[in-house]
């Protein structure tokens, strides 16, 4: 009788120490797992700069005649063209997506939006790519207030995108009056203003 339960309290013992190693052994394997695999930190930009380099961001048409599109895409010189580069630039490191959108206001003109056509091309060494195609300002689309770019409500869009690392991209605007329109006269003006707008996307 005593025999057994010497060996019941010896059972006892060794059941407890095994149950204290298998706690223990999966508590241990549990914090040696959760010690497993590391987290991805992503450092997004600190500062976004966009600057606009040009001695005055508009272009103007003073009592121009209408001209076709083959003619105004072919427009050069001063006062016929208006040249500018955008620079952005992302400081940091880490992914970040910039939206922009390079808009145009018009800036009290005389003249209808429904008269007015522009040509934006991109310019790399000389060699021209059209971004947006001859269109009169009266169908270009407006700026919203859900804009990415956070470009203000109610302006033209020239053009717009996204970007991941910094450039430098330089643009050429053409402005003719469209050879369509016809009010009886060739008088009045048309000023354009150009702008830029970027914004780092939500992450």
């Amino acid at each position: 009788m005593e025999n057994n339960k010497s060996k019941g309290i010896v059972l006892s013992l060794v059941g407890l120490v095994v149950l204290v190693l298998v706690v223990f052994g999966v508590s241990f394997a549990a914090f040696q797992y959760s010690k497993t695999g590391s987290k991805n930190n992503t450092i997004t930009t600190g500062v976004i700069n966009m600057s606009y380099n040009e001695p005055q961001n508009g272009i103007n048409l003073m009592n121009a005649l209408p001209i076709n599109d083959a003619t105004g895409m072919a427009l050069t010189g001063n006062n016929n063209t208006f040249d500018f580069t955008v620079e952005a630039e992302i400081v940091g490191t880490g992914n970040t997506t910039i939206n922009y959108a390079i808009t145009a206001v018009n800036d009290g003109s005389t003249a209808s939006d429904s008269a007015v056509k522009v040509y934006l091309t991109k310019v790399n060494n000389n060699i021209e790519e059209a971004v947006l195609a001859p269109t009169l300002m009266s169908k270009l689309e407006k700026t919203t207030s859900s804009e990415l770019s956070k470009a203000p409500s109610n302006q033209y869009v020239l053009t717009r995108g996204t970007f991941t690392s910094s450039i430098t991209n330089s643009y050429r605007l053409r402005m003719w009056v469209d050879e369509n329109y016809s009010d009886g006269s060739s008088g009045g003006t048309y000023k354009l203003r150009v702008n830029v707008y970027g914004a780092a996307a939500a992450q």
